[in-house]
């Protein structure tokens, strides 16, 4: 899995990263959804990677993901950030996943 961060997406994460203890991670969320194929592509801050975390090296920013989730998502993705509605989006040259990413920063 490859995530491309757009230069507008680098810059709005920057901050959150610059200090070196924080790191991003793709989820797919699915708690409360009721059905594991009804999750909700989140992108997280996270001090520790967890036991079944995966490194991968986004360009130009790294991030984990967990294999067992691969299976929803595209192999190359794009991550772009949208400063005048403040939101981040997923998408593929195949489809949109969100024009809303979450983005948990705790």
């Amino acid at each position: 899995m490859n995530i491309s961060f757009t230069p507008a997406a680098v810059e709005a994460l920057t901050p959150y990263l610059e200090d070196g203890t924080k790191q991003l991670k793709l989820l797919y969320d699915t708690e409360g959804c009721g059905c594991v194929v009804s999750g909700i592509p989140t992108l997280q801050l996270i001090g520790q990677d967890g036991p079944d975390d995966r490194l991968a090296q986004g360009n130009p920013l790294p991030f984990w993901y967990e294999p067992r989730h691969e299976v929803f998502f595209e192999p190359e993705l794009r991550i772009d950030y949208n400063a005048q509605s403040n939101a981040y989006s997923l998408k593929s040259d195949s489809q949109i996943y969100t024009l809303d990413l979450r983005f948990l920063k705790s």
